[in-house]
């Protein structure tokens, strides 16, 4: 776990924490909850999901009368919050395990802790997000709400699986976030200051994980790697399932049909491409790090999230921008 013979990793674990020592958000100075604008009013179009958004795009949901699109709307983003939330808690715990074992004097263990106070504030906002809006909504899956216990242990005796797992959860939430801020929609000013805060601070944590795996995964043996590219897309999948797909409750509450569901999760033709849109970054990590063989590719084609490699990190969708224009 030593990192001081690698000049150039060490040099980026002090430019990520001196940028959070610069740049860094409070929930609670930095957002204005008490301001007139913020309030949570009934009928209030801005929470009207957008066009980014698989379920906002269905003809379903657009026939649907404006109060009950806004209904629908609150209770998504406000489970959206609610599953980052869950998420940021178990990466928090993760990253207080690895920090655990790093030796005395490495670079990692300060930028852990900085991630960490970050993630924390993270689900304050969050979690004061749901409780502006005011719906019930449960987060995660039951089944991964059982797991979670388990899965922080792994930073420490399997930290690049691990690493690959917060990849799975942050670049969904990240990509999603984005997206709907390109949008340039009307947004309510609780969720475009929550998603304006959260993608500025991300981008760290998430450059963070790239440069960890790219350090590591090389230095694996062949039979470790050929496992790890098997795991990759699998872990990407289910995780990401996990943060976008409204639970059963979701489903429940407004009467929607199955039929709706399958469409938007994701067997309409854009929904598919937006799967494979989330995770063009974590395609071309694998491609760079060795984990991209014939099974793997057939695996990720499987999970449906196969397709071309980012040509830089967080490469835009050249789409999002036009429809801008």
């Amino acid at each position: 776990m030593d990192v001081s013979d690698d000049p150039r990793y060490v040099e980026m674990l002090a430019t990520l924490s001196e940028g959070s020592v610069r740049r860094n958000f409070n929930p609670y100075q930095d957002i204005d909850w008490d301001s007139p604008e913020f309030a949570v009013v009934p009928n209030d179009p801005r929470w009207v999901l957008t066009d980014t958004d698989p379920l906002g795009r269905h003809p379903w949901y657009q026939a649907q009368s404006l109060e009950r699109q806004i209904e629908i709307g609150m209770w998504r983003q406000a489970n959206v919050a609610k599953v980052g939330l869950h998420f940021e808690n178990i990466l928090i715990r993760g990253l207080m395990e690895y920090s655990f074992w790093v030796p005395n004097g490495s670079p990692e263990y300060r930028y852990c802790l900085h991630e960490a106070v970050e993630e924390c504030n993270h689900t304050l906002m969050f979690q004061e997000m749901v409780n502006r809006i005011g719906m019930d909504v449960p987060g995660m899956p039951r089944l991964l709400k059982w797991a979670q216990p388990i899965i922080p242990l792994a930073a420490g005796p399997a930290p690049i699986p691990f690493f690959f797992g917060v990849l799975a959860g942050e670049e969904p939430i990240d990509h999603t976030q984005k997206s709907v801020l390109r949008e340039g929609r009307n947004l309510h000013p609780i969720m475009e200051r929550v998603m304006a805060i959260h993608v500025a601070e991300e981008a760290r944590h998430i450059s963070f994980a790239h440069q960890y795996l790219q350090k590591r995964v090389p230095t694996l043996r062949r039979r470790q790697r050929f496992g790890l590219s098997l795991l990759v897309p699998l872990t990407m999948r289910i995780l990401c399932s996990a943060i976008l797909v409204p639970p059963k409750a979701f489903w429940k509450e407004f009467d929607i049909p199955r039929s709706v569901r399958k469409d938007v999760f994701f067997r309409a033709p854009e929904s598919r491409k937006m799967l494979r849109d989330m995770f063009s970054d974590v395609r071309m990590l694998c491609e760079d790090t060795g984990l991209m063989n014939p099974l793997a590719k057939l695996i990720w084609k499987i999970c449906k999230i196969d397709g071309p490699a980012s040509r830089y990190r967080s490469e835009p969708q050249r789409e999002h921008l036009v429809s801008v224009a």
